[in-house]
């Protein structure tokens, strides 16, 4: 997924707790989704980046023969340009598409 076409904010904004629970009714519960989705966005884009780079890595331990690419600066600094993935994580949760199911609570509704 192309994580920089998304709407999220670059900065930290204040979100209002009980809007933002609403759907879970347990602000906890939402922080613990939100939380979820963001570990699974950092690994994902930590895996993208650690594949780009890896087509720049050299194999020799020569320390004389260490040197900047320029392509390899210009994907780290993309990437430094990203979202954080809480945001990404949150923005993703107020537009619906966090699939989430709390087993216990489906339990009881059979019951």
């Amino acid at each position: 997924m192309d994580y920089r076409k998304t709407n999220a904010p670059v900065t930290t904004v204040t979100r209002d707790m009980m809007e933002l629970c609403e759907d879970t009714g347990n602000v906890y519960e939402t922080v613990a989704i939100i939380g979820k989705r963001a570990n699974q966005i950092s690994v994902e884009i930590k895996n993208d980046l650690s594949k780009k780079l890896a087509e720049f890595a050299s194999y020799n331990d020569n320390l004389e023969e260490v040197f900047e690419n320029r392509e390899q600066i210009e994907i780290s600094r993309y990437y430094e340009k990203l979202p954080k993935p809480t945001l990404i994580a949150t923005q993703e949760y107020l537009e619906g598409k966090v699939y989430y199911r709390n087993p216990s609570k489906e339990k009881e509704k059979l019951q």
